[in-house]
């Protein structure tokens, strides 16, 4: 299969780095000629011309969040399919124009959300699979400098980023807590900016609880002194299950868990299951199954969070 990488900064490198190691990289696409000039492939500087030109079976969007919706909807116009970087869009309207253009195309939707492949997050998945969870609560505190906002004109600001630490840093988390826990029916949430006023529009920090239909509470930072690793415990009626990187501990118990053989890739927080669920993308690809983190399971997350900044600490619907 012949794909094509549409942004290649920090992610879309990435990407590109994984499907020339499957002799799959057809082309590459950024504004920016410079990011090209390090790949054999074609490059292009207008994703449309390289869709028309390059006739990919497959598109990688790793462009900025606020260009997610409108590539997503040309590349399955042209029946081409698409494996999207987190988050698949940034408002409502988008949603609703991506599934639309899902249902009209014969090609998949996939998004990146490789938590979910992570060793631990599969044990508990399977785990609480006959089981009632009551609820799911996690702790995301990063750090985010002046420096890294002033890296990219996109970051920082709600029409490009679409916000903060919830749709950025701590979005693989919270859906990991729908995950395992489901959607909740309402949510109560508080945004700030604590630390990073002066450089950022959007919130470093955010509490979201929710009591209705599933549980989950999250508390995520970027604005802390120093990255700290991600933690989630998930209550049962019997059990207590705390999952940290690497480990999962069942009533205080070490549980046995496969571990990974995929080498860690790009910063320490993109993990190291990107290119398992890149793999299996292309599996379902080929066998014409649907893929489980399509459009419309990907939305759920993003529906969380603009629930939570529409909260303004009031009991909201999600």
């Amino acid at each position: 299969m012949r794909a094509a990488v549409i942004g290649v900064g920090v992610i879309g490198s990435l990407h590109a780095e994984i499907l020339s190691e499957k002799n799959m990289l057809a082309a590459v696409c950024d504004t920016d000629e410079n990011k090209l000039k390090k790949y054999a492939c074609p490059g292009y500087t207008d994703y449309k011309t390289m869709i028309d030109a390059v006739k990919p079976d497959c598109v990688h969007i790793c462009t900025p969040h606020y260009l997610h919706a409108e590539m997503i909807i040309h590349a399955l116009g042209a029946g081409v399919n698409v494996l999207c970087e987190k988050p698949l869009c940034i408002n409502r309207q988008q949603i609703e124009a991506i599934l639309e253009a899902e249902k009209r195309s014969a090609a998949k939707l996939g998004v990146c959300l490789q938590n979910r492949y992570n060793k631990e997050n599969v044990f508990v998945k399977e785990y609480l699979k006959d089981k009632n969870v009551k609820c799911a609560v996690a702790h995301v505190a990063w750090h985010r400098t002046k420096e890294y906002y002033a890296s990219a004109d996109w970051r920082g600001k709600y029409a490009t980023e679409g916000g903060g630490v919830l749709i950025n840093q701590a979005l693989h988390t919270l859906d990991l807590l729908q995950y395992f826990a489901g959607m909740p029916k309402t949510l109560t949430a508080s945004v700030s900016n604590l630390t990073l006023k002066d450089c950022i529009e959007v919130e470093d920090t955010a509490v979201i609880q929710s009591v209705k239909g599933a549980g989950i509470s999250l508390f995520a930072s970027n604005g802390c002194a120093a990255d700290m690793p991600v933690n989630i415990t998930v209550r049962t009626d019997k059990d207590v299950i705390q999952i940290y990187p690497g480990a999962v501990l069942i009533n205080g118990v070490t549980a046995d868990i496969e571990k990974t053989t995929e080498k860690p890739r790009g910063k320490e927080c993109y993990g190291s299951s990107h290119g398992i669920l890149i793999e299996d993308f292309y599996n379902h690809i080929k066998e014409n199954r649907r893929f489980e983190i399509d459009g419309k399971e990907a939305s759920k997350v993003v529906k969380l969070i603009l629930a939570s900044y529409e909260s303004g600490g009031s009991e909201t619907e999600v």
